[in-house]
């Protein structure tokens, strides 16, 4: 096999097809029981990102592959079972099946001086294999690596009740009748609040930071729809912000009216949150808003204006850190935090490694990963060649440049795109 692909889900079935679009060889190693990724976890009950209530936030038609759309049976915006049903039919499609080889996982990849790469893995009984490849696409996600503040809040060590992270949580109905406090606004926090307020006695949101929060559709369009949309894409970025915050301030109006901080920083100049329930809730008096927690007291849990609840349980949404445990250190996150890839792909001095669907867009992601996948089968295939090393850390260094300038040095900045100039970015080496 020339090329090793590590994951199955969205990005790496993408990858797969690619390859296998032009007959190049590959294995694609996977340490779940079946593909699918983040989609099928919550199903099979594996600890994972996902969790029972979990839908797509983007439409339907832009996160199915271009060449086979999901069902039209299907809503907008499917629940999870209904991903994991969509991406286990397309690799039987798309003839993958053959190519996966499930309960595998991969403990280290090293390349040698003669520039082969030799990943170890290890599948389900504990055999450990090693094999060489010329080629190595990591398509493995960034959701494996739990962030908790470190250190947790004063009092935390003798807290009465339960801390856990988003990592963990699975379901509302497990905490029926039980006092929550949830952490953070990003899109599981939201998620996971709006769940628990269907089930728990309490739900209190602590919020440390504003973010915006965005509606799913605007003026009855998915966002992900008008992200794509010619006229969007031949504004400026001055005036899609103006339009953008025009359309936020009809739809829902100041964040402070909900009891949550108003963000600090200009709309696009962070991750927003995507949430058509949040505000909703909050309003109905199902979820209550509080600022950040300052520390724990038995059981109750003290926020920073001095107010406190009692709780029995704490679940902290706040996020991942972008780990690879089994590539060498520094690649691809540097020690700044920053990720640093050419096109957000290609890691330069280490030829042969590529990373597939390691980015952030506002929207949905499926139509990247196909073009990140297609652009790397044309390398790996000699259709298209790479600038030198130098060439593509000098890309890298304008890209990071502008990623500090509008978004600062917030961790995980460095993977957000934008679908429309991220896309043009592959037009010039991918075919008509």
């Amino acid at each position: 096999m020339r090329v090793c692909v590590i994951g199955a889900g969205l990005s790496g079935l993408a990858v797969a097809h690619a390859l296998k679009e032009r007959g190049i060889g590959f294995v694609c190693l996977e340490k779940a029981p079946d593909v699918g990724g983040i989609w099928r976890q919550p199903e099979a009950g594996e600890r994972g990102p996902g969790y029972l209530s979990l839908h797509l936030n983007t439409a339907k038609q832009l996160t199915g592959y271009a060449g086979f759309p999901m069902p039209d049976s299907y809503p907008l915006y499917p629940r999870h079972s209904q991903v994991a049903a969509y991406l286990r039919t397309f690799a039987e499609w798309a003839g993958l099946r053959d190519h996966v080889e499930l309960r595998t996982e991969v403990v280290s990849v090293d390349q040698g001086a003669d520039g082969m790469w030799t990943v170890v893995s290890r599948d389900a009984d504990g055999a450990v294999a090693s094999r060489r490849f010329e080629q190595v696409i990591v398509a493995s996600g960034h959701h494996t690596d739990p962030a908790l503040p470190d250190p947790l809040p004063a009092g935390s060590e003798s807290f009465a009740g339960t801390i856990l992270h988003s990592l963990d949580y699975r379901d509302g109905g497990d905490f029926t009748g039980r006092r929550v406090v949830v952490v953070g606004l990003g899109a599981s926090a939201v998620d996971i609040a709006a769940d628990l307020s269907r089930h728990a006695a309490q739900t209190v949101l602590s919020v440390r930071r504003g973010l915006h929060i965005v509606p799913k559709q605007l003026f009855g369009l998915s966002l992900d729809e008008i992200a794509e949309a010619p006229w969007w894409n031949e504004m400026s970025f001055a005036e899609r912000r103006r339009w953008a915050e025009q359309a936020l301030l009809v739809a829902r109006g100041r964040l402070a009216d909900y009891g949550l901080p108003e963000p600090d920083h200009p709309l696009f100049s962070s991750a927003v949150t995507l949430s058509d329930e949040i505000l909703s809730r909050i309003r109905h008096g199902a979820i209550t808003p509080k600022p950040a927690i300052a520390s724990f007291d038995g059981g109750r849990v003290v926020f920073t204006d001095g107010t406190s609840v009692p709780a029995d349980a704490v679940v902290y949404c706040t996020g991942f850190h972008l780990t690879f445990p089994f590539l060498p250190a520094g690649c691809p996150v540097a020690a700044d935090g920053s990720v640093e890839l050419y096109r957000r792909v290609v890691a330069p001095g280490r030829p042969g490694l590529y990373f597939v669907g390691l980015v952030r867009p506002v929207g949905a992601i499926t139509r990247l990963v196909e073009a990140q996948a297609q652009w790397v089968a044309r390398i790996v295939g000699g259709e298209t060649d790479l600038p030198s090393a130098d060439g593509m850390r000098e890309e890298i260094g304008t890209y990071l440049a502008g990623i500090v300038q509008r978004y600062g040095r917030a961790q995980g900045a460095s993977i957000q795109v934008d679908v429309g100039p991220y896309l043009a970015e592959f037009r010039e080496s991918l075919p008509v």
